[in-house]
């Protein structure tokens, strides 16, 4: 690696098994950019969907993946609103799993003094989406019930944090104990396995055979077609992702009969500025108020990027997957 060049993981083919680490330019960013140096970047199924072209955005291949990254401002555009030495973590469209990154500064969120730079990367894509989906996409009151699928995850165990410190009564869906034990230390009321046949019955009981007011999905398969069978009356089911691999077909009948709705979360800054600004504002609230704690299960060095996102998609993990610029070995 020269002075003008960085490291990065490129994919020029479809596939894991074709990342290749490689010396690349460092990014110029434009007037409305800030070059960041990467300390933390972190991994999002996302970039596994990405890199094997099967995400709604397909980049030009060959292409950097990544899309959240904290770290430095280096160098800032005068129209980038943002400052050489300020700690930035950043939704990237692609580019992140970089020793530097051309950042939009309306997409970076500034990292509070106390926040490392690793918890500060959970923010800007699972944080972020929690949020949206709990605060704008619908609106969780307080004495509701929300069950999380996959709330040993990323999303899932934002979404826990968020809904309790919204007032509501978190029902928690993890695979195995540690996953159950996880979710309740991050504010679940009830943690359930949803390995076990029937554990549906289990969410009708523990909410009094009231059912689940919101239900947070990112897994969808076999998961999402069992929890809408315990939502209540005048229920919303936010669609997150699809973890399983599988989209499932959400019966019609069972929202026709509940009065319920079935609700994509989705977002971009280009089209959302306004909510995105508010969500930031909530998170920063959150988190001055203890209420947001990201989980970081295991942290990479930037050479094993590829056994990270391995990891990641066997669902060996949990919280936020991470990788360590700073260091040369995983701590």
């Amino acid at each position: 690696m020269t002075a003008a060049t960085m490291r990065a993981w490129r994919s020029a083919t479809a596939g894991l098994d074709h990342l290749e680490q490689i010396d690349a330019p460092i990014p110029a960013p434009a007037a409305a950019e800030a070059l960041v140096r990467v300390e933390t970047a972190a991994l999002n199924f996302s970039d596994l969907l990405m890199i094997d072209d099967r995400y709604q955005v397909r980049p030009p291949r060959p292409f950097i993946p990544g899309q959240e990254v904290a770290g430095t401002v280096v160098s800032a555009g005068e129209h980038s609103g943002l400052a050489v030495g300020q700690r930035v973590a950043s939704k990237v469209l692609w580019g992140g799993f970089a020793d530097y990154v051309a950042v939009r500064g309306d997409m970076a969120i500034r990292i509070p003094d106390g926040i490392s730079t690793a918890a500060a990367s959970a923010l800007p894509v699972v944080y972020t989406t929690s949020m949206v989906a709990l605060t704008e996409s619908t609106k969780v009151k307080p004495g509701e019930t929300v069950l999380v699928l996959a709330a040993a995850g990323g999303v899932g165990l934002a979404a826990v944090e968020i809904a309790r410190h919204l007032g509501a009564r978190v029902i928690a869906a993890a695979g195995g104990e540690d996953k159950c034990a996880l979710a309740k230390a991050h504010g679940a009321h009830e943690a359930i396995d949803y390995r076990n046949e029937g554990w549906s019955e289990q969410v009708k009981k523990l909410s009094g055979g009231h059912g689940a007011d919101v239900i947070v999905d990112p897994v969808g398969g076999a998961a999402a077609k069992e929890a809408i069978r315990v939502m209540a009356w005048e229920g919303r089911f936010l669609v997150i992702g699809f973890t399983s691999g599988e989209i499932p077909q959400i019966p019609a009948n069972r929202l026709l009969l509940k009065r319920a709705a079935a609700i994509g979360v989705y977002w971009n800054h280009d089209r959302d500025t306004a909510m995105l600004a508010r969500v930031s504002a909530r998170l920063a609230e959150h988190l001055r108020a203890g209420a947001i704690r990201p989980h970081i299960g295991a942290t990479f060095a930037f050479d094993q990027l590829p056994d990270a996102l391995r990891a990641l998609g066997d669902r060996k993990t949990t919280g936020k997957v991470t990788i360590d610029l700073t260091h040369e070995a995983a701590r």
